[in-house]
């Protein structure tokens, strides 16, 4: 994919100091990948459970209490509540949930979290945890440090077996967590509004990754959701009928495999989904990005309008630019009723402008005249429906160039072409341009024609681009009708092009 290529995970084995990071790495937005980053901490070497770590964490911090992520769609755990519980919990008797896990003998006998609970520690919680396998149970963002709610640690007891990297040593870190899982777990697909670098301190996780440009492909949840920077699609085996953006996502995704001691750089806004193998423990640091650190706030609507603005001028240009080659190659049948004779004359309002065109114009010529001679009738202008295949579409509700052969044919066209084109069929064909005008042209349409006409207006001096509009809207009986109808058919593409950047990048249906 063209947009990806400077878009490609880096891995470096040496690691940045604060400078380099900060001036050639975090500003590219591209994930990094740090081997051995966190080799040296204490944390790499003690909680490792392999080594008797899980009884270190249980002398270090077993009286804590923290909070578990109780979800009965294990291994995937989605981010939203609808789809999980948090529960408080004893952190020796998630501990012990990993030892049960970590034998075989004691994982196969064991099938309720009730069972890893003993008597001194029922809490009310009990009967939430009662009957759910253990594998249903995820120790995430369990808080070790956090600067914005101090009062929300549950862990902090674990800050001093962690280094924070020196490349991290100038941010102004906003949290520091623990992830730790006893069973294979899932994230969903998601992005975060931090920058995050995520360690693993033992174990290993499998990272799947999409820039933020694969937004479309991804359908984030609506904004005004409490879930909305999670994507509503399963990855793995996703609804095309339901999704159909969503089978070009892993031709834009990335996947990482982060070993214990390694680090992974998480742009904000990159989406994500991590996989993690049994008995992983890891930790990550969130901070704000400078963008969002010195974004002020009463810029806010500038700004939020300037990226609306941005990604609707591309998806305007999407919308123009895809063509299938269907349209393309679309057949037209000759009709001798329909044909075209050229005339003589060379001037511009001689009434004789057939002669000047091309054979590729004289023929776009001769399928409009025949598309309006079928479609309207000729007494009264009213249209039938435009069929594309079988399926009639009403033109007025045509916003892709794809779907409308009238638009496409106005597309292919040079401005000076069309122009010539069109003062043809004033003076040949004017009830044709009257009734392609008024009831031919779709919204895609309306747009298209309006670009070829500053097109033209660049092309031509100020008497030649006068002389061409008073020609061109003499055919009609109401020139400012005309004009409505062409701008009210952009002004409706362009609504039509909101709506599609509304439901691709914020999840909105927009009606």
């Amino acid at each position: 994919m063209e947009e990806q290529d400077g878009l490609r995970v880096t891995k470096m084995d040496a690691i940045p100091s604060a400078k380099e990071f900060t001036s050639q790495i975090e500003p590219k937005n591209v994930p990094a990948v740090f081997h051995k980053c966190v080799n040296d901490w204490k944390a790499f070497s003690k909680w490792n459970p392999s080594t008797g770590g899980l009884d270190y964490l249980q002398e270090l911090a077993g009286s804590s209490t923290v909070e578990v992520m109780l979800s009965k769609s294990a291994p995937v755990f989605y981010g939203d509540i609808r789809n999980h519980e948090m529960v408080q919990l004893p952190f020796s008797a998630f501990i012990g949930y990993c030892n049960s896990l970590q034998s075989k003998e004691s994982h196969a006998s064991c099938s309720s979290t009730e069972k890893l609970l003993p008597p001194s520690t029922y809490t009310e919680q009990d009967d939430l945890l009662a009957g759910n396998t253990l594998e249903q149970i995820y120790l995430a963002q369990v808080p070790i440090m956090n600067n914005e709610k101090e009062e929300k640690v549950q862990l902090g007891s674990l800050i001093e077996d962690i280094q924070t990297p020196p490349f991290l040593e100038t941010k102004t870190l906003a949290s520091i967590n623990l992830w730790m899982n006893g069973a294979q777990t899932r994230s969903s697909t998601h992005y975060d509004p931090h920058h995050n670098l995520l360690c693993v301190v033992s174990g290993s996780k499998q990272v799947d990754l999409w820039p933020p440009s694969s937004c479309p492909f991804l359908y984030p949840m609506p904004l005004y959701g409490e879930a909305s920077n999670h994507s509503s699609i399963s990855i793995d085996e996703p609804d095309f009928s339901l999704h159909p953006r969503a089978e070009h996502s892993k031709k834009h995704s990335q996947r990482v495999i982060l070993h214990a001691g390694d680090a992974l750089f998480i742009p904000e806004g990159w989406f994500h989904q991590v996989d993690s193998e049994n008995l992983t423990v890891a930790v990550n640091f969130w901070w704000r990005s400078e963008m969002m650190s010195g974004m002020l706030e009463h810029m806010d609507s500038y700004y939020l309008r300037r990226i609306l603005k941005r990604l609707t001028d591309k998806e305007m240009n999407q919308m123009l630019c895809k063509t299938s080659p269907s349209v393309h190659n679309k057949p037209y049948e000759q009709s001798d009723e329909h044909s075209i004779k050229v005339s003589g004359g060379d001037k511009l309002n001689d009434g004789n402008m057939l002669q000047d065109l091309k054979p590729s114009v004289l023929e776009s010529l001769h399928k409009l005249v025949s598309l309006v001679h079928d479609r309207v009738n000729a007494t009264d202008l009213s249209y039938d429906m435009e069929k594309t295949g079988s399926k009639k579409t009403v033109v007025s509700e045509l916003y892709n160039l794809e779907d409308d052969l009238v638009a496409h044919i106005f597309w292919i066209l040079e401005p000076l072409d069309l122009q010539k084109m069109f003062l043809a069929m004033v003076h040949h064909f004017p009830r044709t341009l009257e009734g392609l005008v008024l009831h031919l042209v779709s919204p895609v349409g309306a747009e298209v024609l309006t670009q070829k006409f500053d097109e033209m207006d660049q092309l031509n001096n100020e008497d030649d681009r006068n002389e061409f509009y008073r020609l061109f809207y003499s055919v009609f009986d109401d020139q400012f009708a005309v004009m409505d109808t062409l701008l009210n058919g952009k002004e409706s593409f362009s609504c039509q092009v909101f709506k599609n950047v509304m439901d691709k990048f914020l999840g909105v249906k927009v009606q």
